[in-house]
């Protein structure tokens, strides 16, 4: 049976392992150039592959397409393949096929690598055997060709669902839906949200939901969708059982009627978003029942994740904090959200059509100047223009880190919040991220 993996970066190349591992006769195609640690794989584990094109007559022989979550529905090869019947899935649902364990699925627009990582974390503490996966690490596939894990933690994009049909999840986490990537979604939120709630799809009555009661998109979105699975909601809004909820500034997670408290204060993760957070892992670690001890522990030790609010330095009295993994407005809006101090803001990239609007009201509150860091930065300015003395334009991260620091005040937190993709002058959030860091260091 011919299958063909389109994509050959990590869960591509993951899929091809598995596929081959299964008996497949697999094929790789990428219509960009393939990385060479991914090449090399193929290369050992004898894939044929292409690069830099996409042969008609060598894909569209496949009796399965297993598609990257980066190729949009409307790629040239992708109607083609439609066109001919060939179903399309993700490496996710592929993967799944062959893995019989449980699986602990987290989606959201903002929080889902935290939360996930976090979760990871106190499983892993609490002595479970289990793996990390999805748009984190090591591929799915590729862990279920080596590994034999009894739990997963999966961080699910909507991409990736999008892709998912049969694929069920045992715990179900949504923390939010707030706009992004609708440039995929025909620019309409529902679209995009409907995508979020596949995450809920083949649930049964033995399976739970864990998600935000304060988000207004998630409880619009639930009005109209029957679940089957037990809904175990969280809010710091109102007081919430079984779920979780904020009181004294405690998180209380009562589920079975067992109540699990800790003080907020003692988090690792703070700022309001985390309280979210940690509330969404600490259900998920109550609903596997582990000991009150283990998760406050995991709670109290975690370390943040890379690109994420990450601190980097203090010089001559103001902070740097690198958040490129901010690729959206309301990431931004989170980041602002969690300072305590004046802000100094780097900003930009490419923009999916964002709208800047929400963040006015905090950067009148906390940003002293705008650092902006990309090739096309004019929408920022008609933003902002009005809500901070100074917009200044950077084109490189040594450039913003130089600019930021000049006009920072003793006190102040440098930003590296984007709110845009960082394809205009960067690989990837992580070089952008990485980038910054270096030029910070060499203040």
């Amino acid at each position: 049976m011919r299958l063909v993996v389109l994509g050959a970066g990590e869960s591509g190349v993951g899929a091809a392992y598995l596929a081959q591992k299964q008996g497949y006769d697999v094929f790789v195609s990428d219509f960009g150039p393939i990385a060479d640690k991914y090449k090399k794989q193929l290369e050992d584990w004898n894939i044929s592959f292409e690069e830099k094109q996409h042969t008609e007559d060598l894909i569209l022989n496949a009796v399965e397409v297993i598609k990257s979550p980066g190729i949009p529905d409307k790629a040239p090869i992708i109607k083609k393949i439609r066109e001919k019947g060939i179903p399309v899935i993700s490496e996710i649902e592929f993967a799944g096929r062959y893995c019989s364990a449980k699986i602990i699925g987290i989606t959201g627009s903002n929080g889902k690598t935290t939360t996930s990582s976090l979760t990871y974390h106190i499983l892993k503490n609490g002595g479970l055997n289990v793996g990390l996966a999805g748009n984190i690490g090591k591929s799915f596939a590729y862990q279920v060709a080596t590994e034999n894990f009894d739990l997963y933690v999966l961080e699910l994009s909507s991409f990736m669902l999008d892709d998912m049909f049969k694929f069920k999840v045992d715990i179900a986490v949504l923390l939010n839906i707030t706009p992004d990537h609708l440039d995929r979604y025909d620019y309409k939120l529902e679209n995009y949200a409907a995508s979020k709630f596949r995450v809920t799809q083949n649930q049964t009555a033995a399976d739970y939901f864990i998600y935000c009661a304060d988000d207004p998109e998630t409880i619009k979105g639930m009005a109209d969708r029957k679940f089957d699975a037990q809904l175990l909601p969280f809010s710091i809004e109102t007081k919430i059982e079984p779920g979780a909820y904020l009181e004294n500034d405690n998180i209380v997670i009562n589920t079975n009627q067992e109540h699990f408290t800790m003080s907020i204060q003692e988090l690792a993760l703070q700022g309001k978003h985390n309280i979210y957070n940690s509330m969404a892992s600490g259900i998920v670690a109550r609903v596997l029942e582990l000991r009150e001890g283990t998760i406050k522990e995991s709670m109290g030790n975690f370390k943040a994740i890379e690109h994420r609010l990450e601190f980097v330095a203090n010089i001559s009295g103001i902070r740097f904090i690198n958040d490129s993994k901010a690729t959206n407005v309301n990431s931004t809006w989170y980041a602002l959200e969690s300072m305590s101090s004046e802000v100094v803001l780097i900003l930009g990239g490419v923009d999916k059509g964002n709208d800047y609007g929400m963040l006015k009201d905090l950067v009148k509150q906390k940003v002293r100047s705008i650092v902006c860091l990309g090739k096309d930065n004019k929408r920022i300015h008609d933003a902002f223009e009005d809500d901070v003395h100074v917009i200044v334009n950077t084109f490189s991260a040594q450039e913003a880190a130089q600019v930021a620091f000049h006009l920072a005040e003793k006190g102040d937190t440098v930003l590296l919040s984007p709110a845009c993709a960082s394809f205009d002058l960067f690989k990837n959030y992580e070089d952008r991220g990485n980038q910054f860091k270096a030029a910070v260091r060499e203040l």
